[in-house]
C-alpha cells in the first residue's frame, strides 16, 4: 500500500475511535471521575497503540515478517476495527433518528414537541448506545475466544451413494484434507494431533485439495516429519491452491518465484504425495478402476488465478465409469465442471475456510463468505453431480476459528 493509502486508513481509524469515544462518554457520564478517567485512558492507549502500529508497519520489517504479529497483533487490530464499525452502526442509527426528531421539532414546533420529550440538546438513547457497545464488544470477544479453536480439529463423516460406482469401490473411505497453510502454524504438537486423527480414520485414499503453504515453500520445512505420516493403501494425492504459487508476496525476481514453486512441487514428492498437475490417474482395486483428476487452481473470480486446465486433465478419463475431481476453488464447479463435464461424479474443494467465522448447527448454517461463494462448506448436489467443500485444516489471516471449525473429512462411497 502506498503512503497515501496508509494515511487514509489511519484517518478513518481515528474518526471511528473518536465517534466510539463519544458514545462511551455518554454512557459513562454518571460514573465517578476516577472510573471515567480509567476507562478513557485504557481506550485511548489501545487506540493509540493500533495507530502507531499501522504507522510503523511499512517501515519495520519485523512487523511484516513476524508470525506473532501477523497471526495475533494484526488480527486483534482488525478485530477491534470491525467491532468499532459494528458498534458505530448502532450509534449512527440513533443519531440519525434523533436528528430527524430534532429537525421535526424545529420545523413543526407544535407537532414535533409531541415526539421529542427531552432537552434541546441531542443525546443518544442509552438503549441503542449500550446495544452497539454490547454487539461490538461481543464480536471482539468472540474473535479473541476463537484463538483457542484454531487447532480444534473435527472429523466430519459423509456417506455418498452413486449408481455407477464399480463394486470394488463400495465402502471406499476417502479422507480429504485441504488448506493446511503451514506458514501460520505455531504449535507443532497440535498439528501432529490432527495428523494422527487423519491416520486413525484408516483411509483407503487420502486427497489433499491445495494451499499447503501461505506463500513460501520453506514454510513446510518444520512440518515435513509431520505430514509425511499421511499414508493410505491406494495412495496420497494432492493439488495446488491459489496460495501455493507465491502470488501474494514480492519476489526479488521471476526466477525466485519460479524456484519457490518448483521447490514446493518437490516437497509434495518428498512427503510421498502424488501431485496432480492438470492430469488424471487411474485408481485400481480388485480389478475395477476409477479416474482421479487433479487440476491446478482455477477460479471463477478474477482476483484468483486460472492455472487449471481441464482440457488437459480430462481427455482419457472418459473410459472410466466413475470420476473424482480435485479442484481447490469451489467456484470452478458451477463455472465449468457442471456445464462442460457432466460425467464428473464428485468434485472436492476447499479454499473458503468457511471464512473461519460463522454459525453451524443441524438447522442453520451461515458465514459472511456465502455472500461471495454459493458453495462454501459441506456437501452440494446438482442432478447426479456432487461437490464437497472442506472447511480447511489450517488458517490464514485470522489465527482462529469462530463457529466454523477446522475439518478432516471422511467420505465413504456407496
Amino acid at each position: 500500500m502506498r503512503t497515501s493509502g496508509w494515511w487514509v486508513v489511519i484517518l478513518v481509524m481515528l474518526l471511528i475511535d473518536l465517534y466510539v469515544f463519544m458514545a462511551m462518554r455518554t454512557v459513562t457520564q454518571s460514573s465517578g471521575d476516577k472510573t471515567r478517567i480509567t476507562i478513557y485512558s485504557i481506550y485511548w492507549i489501545i487506540s493509540a497503540a493500533g495507530v502507531i502500529t499501522i504507522l510503523l508497519f511499512p517501515y519495520v520489517q519485523a512487523l511484516q515478517t513476524s508470525i506473532v504479529f501477523r497471526n495475533y497483533i494484526f488480527a486483534i487490530l482488525v478485530g477491534l476495527f470491525f467491532a468499532k464499525i459494528l458498534a458505530s452502526t448502532f450509534f449512527l442509527i440513533d443519531d440519525l433518528r434523533r436528528g430527524a426528531l430534532w429537525l421535526m421539532a424545529k420545523l413543526f414546533p407544535n407537532t414535533g414537541a409531541d415526539f421529542v420529550q427531552q432537552k434541546p440538546s441531542i443525546s443518544r438513547s442509552a438503549f441503542l448506545t449500550w446495544t452497539g457497545i454490547a454487539i461490538g464488544g461481543g464480536l471482539f470477544s468472540s474473535l479473541l475466544y476463537g484463538f483457542s479453536n484454531k487447532y480444534n480439529y473435527g472429523v466430519r463423516k459423509v456417506k455418498l451413494a452413486f449408481g455407477n460406482l464399480p463394486a470394488a469401490f463400495k465402502g471406499l473411505r476417502i479422507v480429504q484434507v485441504s488448506d493446511i497453510h503451514s506458514g501460520s502454524f505455531t504449535d507443532k504438537a497440535a498439528v501432529e494431533r490432527g495428523v494422527q486423527m487423519v491416520i486413525d480414520q484408516k483411509p483407503d485414499l487420502i486427497l489433499f485439495t491445495g494451499d499447503l503453504v501461505n506463500d513460501r515453500a520453506d514454510e513446510m520445512h518444520e512440518y515435513m516429519d509431520v505430514f509425511n505420516k499421511f499414508s493410505a493403501p491406494l495412495g496420497v494425492y494432492s493439488t495446488l491452491g491459489n496460495h501455493d504459487y507465491g502470488d501474494y508476496v514480492s519476489w526479488p525476481s521471476d526466477n525466485a518465484k519460479k524456484a519457490n514453486l518448483e521447490r514446493l512441487k518437490e516437497i509434495h514428492a518428498e512427503l510421498g504425495w502424488r501431485l496432480l498437475m492438470n492430469e488424471h490417474v487411474a485408481i485400481e482395486k480388485d480389478g475395477d478402476a476409477i479416474a482421479l483428476l487433479g487440476i491446478e487452481n482455477w477460479s471463477a473470480f478474477g482476483r484468483f488465478p486460472k492455472y487449471g486446465k481441464m482440457d488437459e486433465a480430462y481427455p482419457g478419463s472418459e473410459k472410466y465409469p466413475f470420476k473424482i475431481l480435485m479442484s481447490h476453488d469451489p467456484s470452478h464447479w458451477d463455472a465449468e465442471v457442471r456445464t462442460k463435464y457432466p460425467d464428473i461424479d464428485i468434485m472436492l474443494s476447499g479454499h473458503t475456510h468457511g471464512m473461519q467465522f460463522g454459525v453451524e448447527n443441524p438447522y442453520f448454517k451461515w458465514s459472511p463468505v456465502q455472500w461471495f461463494y454459493k458453495e462454501w462448506a459441506g456437501l452440494y448436489k446438482e442432478g447426479k453431480q456432487m461437490l464437497y467443500v472442506n472447511r480447511g485444516y489450517g488458517f490464514i489471516g485470522y489465527p482462529g476459528r469462530v463457529g466454523i471449525m477446522p475439518e478432516i473429512t471422511v467420505i465413504e462411497l456407496a
